[in-house]
């Protein structure tokens, strides 16, 4: 199963380390060729050579995903690397936690150009190659915190993650003229570097909450991403996956006391 992933393009924004290097990492591991898009040259380079010393296919381009002109050149060195792109995960995402009387707009839009716009950009930016290929598949990373939850400090992050899914919806009915699917994954708690800077008791208590009783892996999203962009789901568009052990579920911490 999934084999339709060998020899395929696959560029991953925010490859360079969390989700993204999970991702970039999988399908490396399923024979893609992986374009890794990201500012950090020092850890998308560190990513690259993961993925090179297991045997797997990859390359990096440093880009700001909310700049047009740079997602333009990361698109055309991918083309001019591996000569297409076949997959786009749209993966990239910054979560500073502030709470609305303490942000500025500047941090407002830091976090929806990062997140929301640079879906938008990378989306277009691919769509030549689409049209070329006649398909392609487009996996977004969203969360559960927005479209389904929320958290104090994180309401310009919610809304950015909230704005994919709106976007997604209109986004697979233009895509579906070059037979390009679209559709996206919700994590919950992943065990990432950035959850590992919240703090040990904030990693206890969201564990507590979870009905598996864990946080989640990297690997898990990047399988359900995987499943997106393989032939298998091919007739899937425009609908989107929760990931996140069941943390959406129980009406309380007495629930899952229940357990």
């Amino acid at each position: 199963m999934l084999t339709s992933i060998k020899d395929q393009t696959v560029i991953v924004t925010g490859g360079s380390k969390g989700i993204g290097k999970g991702i970039a990492k999988v399908f490396a591991d399923k024979g893609a060729k992986v374009m890794i898009a990201a500012r950090g040259e020092k850890e998308a380079a560190g990513a690259v050579a993961e993925i090179t010393e297991k045997g797997g296919i990859a390359a990096f381009a440093c880009c700001d995903v909310a700049d047009e002109k740079q997602v333009s050149s990361m698109v055309e060195k991918t083309v001019s690397t591996f000569g297409q792109v076949d997959i786009l995960c749209a993966n990239a995402g910054v979560f500073p936690q502030k709470k609305m009387v303490e942000m500025s707009a500047a941090d407002w839009d830091l976090v929806m150009g990062v997140n929301l716009k640079s879906a938008f950009l990378c989306v277009k930016a691919c769509i030549p190659c689409f049209e070329k290929a006649g398909k392609g598949r487009v996996v977004l990373t969203s969360s559960i915190t927005g479209p389904v939850t929320g958290f104090p400090g994180w309401s310009h992050y919610g809304a950015s993650k909230a704005g994919q899914l709106g976007f997604l919806k209109t986004a697979a009915m233009e895509l579906s003229r070059y037979k390009t699917t679209i559709n996206a994954v919700l994590p919950g708690n992943i065990i990432t570097e950035g959850l590992e800077g919240l703090g040990q008791d904030y990693l206890d208590t969201m564990s507590a909450s979870i009905p598996l009783k864990r946080l989640g892996s990297v690997e898990d999203i990047a399988n359900a991403a995987l499943f997106f962009a393989s032939d298998e789901a091919a007739y899937i568009t425009g609908q989107s996956i929760v990931v996140d052990g069941g943390q959406i579920i129980p009406e309380s911490l007495e629930a899952i006391e229940e357990i």
